[in-house]
């Protein structure tokens, strides 16, 4: 029997692994935090002080971490190898975010600079675990990239304009089928109480680009936690964008029947109050989607071989 190399820790040795890699590790991310810190504050400032719309993505790492959770046992199956192709990804992370923080004015950008940090952190996880451990962690790191950061408006209103109008839209016959008095012009829906006119417009935090990102991370992590097949995945994740957009007509319309009795119910905090609230029932929506994905197939069972 061959013996296992003393200098890597046997499968499952966490004990082993604490005195390998991980702390050093640990000191380069410490420096990667301080490195980026302009970027990450600016992330959570957001996040914190813009809840309604990107409080979401406080949450992101910690479902990140779970799925590579799931999937500890495969990852501590083989000792980690150290990968030096990492400090590719690592310089190159680096150099572009600095180019994005000190560079032409065009460049600096919250999303752009992602770009680098994203960059650093799988070159990171890669120099320290290696290319097998990748297998597993390549999706985690690629969830908490695309949904941890906040989409700033210079991106955001390449889509706005259409959510908006499909809200519009839809709000519109929605409020006259509830025998409401109502008049649509573009983007602008406007009630009538006993002849006075109060409009609502769809603004930017109603077009739902901020609710549709949301669901589509829900969507993603429901999916891979849920749901076995790809095609399922891919199924489920889609059914996000119009139910996204469904929820948040529902919640113009709410917005609208309010503005009859009180105008100041359409703006303000009450406005993100109802964003709010609408997302616990959007989230039962999404969980009977899922059930309903889940039940197309059946998993049968293998029938027992005759004469046992």
């Amino acid at each position: 029997m061959t013996q296992a190399s003393s200098d890597s820790p046997p499968p499952g040795d966490m004990a082993a692994l604490l005195r390998g890699p991980l702390p050093a590790a640990v000191v380069l991310a410490l420096l990667m935090v301080w490195l980026f810190w302009d970027f990450f504050d600016h992330q959570f400032t957001t996040a914190v002080q813009r809840q309604a719309d990107w409080g979401h993505t406080l949450v992101i790492p910690f479902i990140a971490g779970y799925f590579a959770y799931l999937n500890r046992e495969k990852l501590l199956a083989r000792p980690f190898k150290t990968t030096w192709e990492g400090f590719i990804p690592i310089v190159l992370g680096v150099a572009w975010y600095m180019i994005c923080a000190f560079g032409p004015p065009a460049l600096f950008h919250h999303n752009l600079q992602a770009v680098g940090v994203a960059a650093t952190t799988g070159g990171l996880v890669l120099l320290f675990f290696g290319w097998r451990a990748m297998l597993w962690l390549w999706f985690p790191l690629l969830y908490l990239f695309v949904f941890g950061q906040d989409i700033s408006e210079r991106f955001m209103q390449i889509v706005t304009f259409k959510l908006q109008d499909l809200t519009a839209r839809g709000a519109a016959p929605t409020l006259m089928l509830l025998g409401v008095d109502v008049q649509r012009e573009g983007n602008t829906i406007t009630v009538f109480d006993d002849g006075v006119a109060k409009p609502l417009n769809i603004a930017e935090a109603c077009s739902g680009m901020r609710m549709l990102m949301a669901f589509l991370a829900l969507g993603v992590a429901m999916a891979y936690t849920g749901l076995k097949r790809w095609w399922q995945r891919v199924i489920l994740v889609v059914m996000g964008v119009p139910t996204a957009i469904v929820v948040n007509i529902v919640r113009v319309v709410t917005l609208a029947m309010l503005a009859l009795l009180d105008s100041g119910f359409a703006a303000g905090d009450f406005h993100s109050f109802i964003g709010l609230v609408w997302l616990v029932p959007a989230f039962l929506i999404y969980l009977g989607i899922m059930w309903i994905v889940r039940s197309i197939v059946t998993e049968e069972e293998h029938a027992a071989p005759a004469g046992t």
